[in-house]
């Protein structure tokens, strides 16, 4: 599986790894100090107060001693209210452990308690009374299992107090027992982030500075003043140069190839161009004449004037194709001059209002303003525009949408003036879309194949750019890119 692993693959993986241990480390940390405060918790707000009331009762319990001796000898009634004040203390200590109570062992001993000390103060309240009657002798006897019954509850006192002991005992264990296995933990994700480290440092040293160093090395970049440590400076320098070289020779091959098809296709054309201007353009300028002059002097009837009407359009067709030619074998000269682009647009649409209204086609301009002037030659910007209008009429055939918006793109040198021209047509296909703008190529029965050629190297002259974007069923965007400076 490992050696499955791209070598991209293998240092997310050890990456990946090093961060789950890490992450995996803090979480028990954490997890650990939240133990250590619920035990820190159970001991300061449940067994140190069970421990503190406890030690209270037996406090509680030895302040009880001695009254009723006291009483004995002199008979003063102060002595048993003062033993009155100490019981009470002592029931209230109770009351307050018996809310402290966690555990069952815990209240069984405070009941047992709570027991034995009631029937410690009955016997007590024996003992006086028999005295009061003058029973000494009784009174004196009794007094002496009054004695084993307030050793026993202190007894049951101090067993309850070790009970609360034992019970801050077992959570200090606990603790201890805690913090040994977290100790163990740390000690497992150090270790482990210390191999994961050195794993990754020898895929670096071996798949990546050790080929990095080779390919420096053959490369001739590694000499004296280029210490090893530097080697990826060297690499990088290498590469960057060795790509710039690549990037500029498949340049100059992508440019030399087009310039010799280009040049290939405008001689032959040339040639063609030269010896149809003559001997083909001439004399249908005579039958157009003609044409247009009978048009107007002969009475037809609908019959006849369809007819005639189709061999004006075919004839003025030829001609179309006659001029496209001339025009790519002679690319005309620009007339650079400032002018908006924007004012480009509205000339072609206010001169493609009658065509536009024969196609049944909307026009909307989104311009939220108008874009700055560049130099450009405006009859050339309105000759590319046209075509590209017409285009989209006929690819939609009858109705639709054309959409012209008008922006400034910024973040690029230099800034732009972009116009897109978007149609509601069916589109290109993916297969068609790379070669429209190449000579010759069309899907139109009557088309060149040039009038878009033409539109690029249009552009091209203006140091713009003539892109499309367009998918099948979902309607094409041509978009002019002219830069705002040159």
């Amino acid at each position: 599986m490992w050696s499955a692993l791209t070598l991209r693959g293998r240092i997310y993986l050890v990456l990946i790894a090093l961060v789950g241990v890490t992450t995996t480390g803090g979480l028990v940390m954490i997890w650990y100090t939240y133990q250590m405060s619920g035990i820190f918790n159970a001991i300061t707000n449940e067994h140190l107060p069970a421990f503190q009331s406890a030690a209270s009762l037996e406090v509680a319990l030895v302040n009880q001693k001695g009254f009723v001796s006291y009483y004995f000898q002199d008979g003063d009634p102060t002595w048993l209210k003062q033993l009155g004040e100490y019981r009470q203390i002592f029931k209230d200590q109770l009351e307050k452990a018996k809310r402290l109570v966690v555990a069952p062992s815990q209240k069984r001993a405070l009941v047992r308690i709570e027991s034995e000390y009631q029937r410690y103060t009955d016997l007590k309240d024996q003992v006086i009374d028999q005295f009061k009657a003058g029973q000494r002798q009784l009174a004196a006897k009794l007094n002496t299992d009054v004695r084993l019954r307030f050793f026993k509850i202190m007894d049951l006192c101090e067993a309850y107090k070790k009970i609360q002991v034992a019970n801050i005992l077992q959570e200090k264990q606990q603790s201890q027992k805690t913090a040994v296995h977290l100790r163990y933990v740390g000690a497992l994700a150090v270790l482990t982030c210390i191999v994961l480290a050195l794993w990754l440092v020898l895929i670096f040293i071996h798949q990546i500075l050790g080929p990095a160093v080779q390919l420096v090395q053959l490369a001739g970049s590694v000499t004296e003043a280029h210490p090893q440590r530097n080697v990826m400076a060297a690499l990088s320098q290498t590469v960057h140069g060795l790509m710039e070289n690549v990037g500029q020779t498949q340049q100059e091959l992508e440019r030399s190839r087009e310039t010799l098809l280009q040049a290939e296709k405008m001689a032959l054309v040339g040639r063609l161009a030269a010896g149809m201007a003559h001997s083909i353009r001439n004399p249908f300028t005579s039958v157009k004449m003609r044409l247009f002059s009978l048009g107007r002097s002969l009475d037809m009837n609908e019959q006849q004037k369809e007819d005639f009407d189709v061999i004006s359009d075919e004839i003025r067709h030829i001609d179309t194709i006659v001029q496209n030619f001339l025009e790519f074998s002679r690319p005309p000269k620009l007339k650079m001059q400032q002018v908006s682009p924007s004012t480009v647009v509205d000339m072609v649409v206010q001169l493609l209002i009658h065509r536009l209204q024969s196609y049944e086609v909307e026009v909307k301009i989104d311009r939220p303003d108008a874009l700055p002037a560049v130099q450009a030659d405006p009859e050339q910007l309105k000759e590319v525009l046209v075509n590209l209008v017409i285009n989209a009429c006929e690819a939609m055939q009858r109705g639709g949408r054309i959409v012209i918006s008008e922006q400034l793109r910024d973040g690029v040198r230099p800034n732009e003036a972009v116009i897109r021209l978007t149609d509601s047509g069916p589109g290109i296909s993916d297969n068609i879309k790379g070669k429209i703008f190449q000579p010759f190529f069309t899907t139109k029965e009557q088309g060149t194949g040039l009038g878009l050629s033409i539109a690029a190297r249009i552009i091209a002259e203006h140091h713009g750019r003539l892109e499309v974007d367009s998918r099948p069923g979902q309607g094409t965007t041509f978009i002019l890119s002219l830069p705002l400076k040159e």
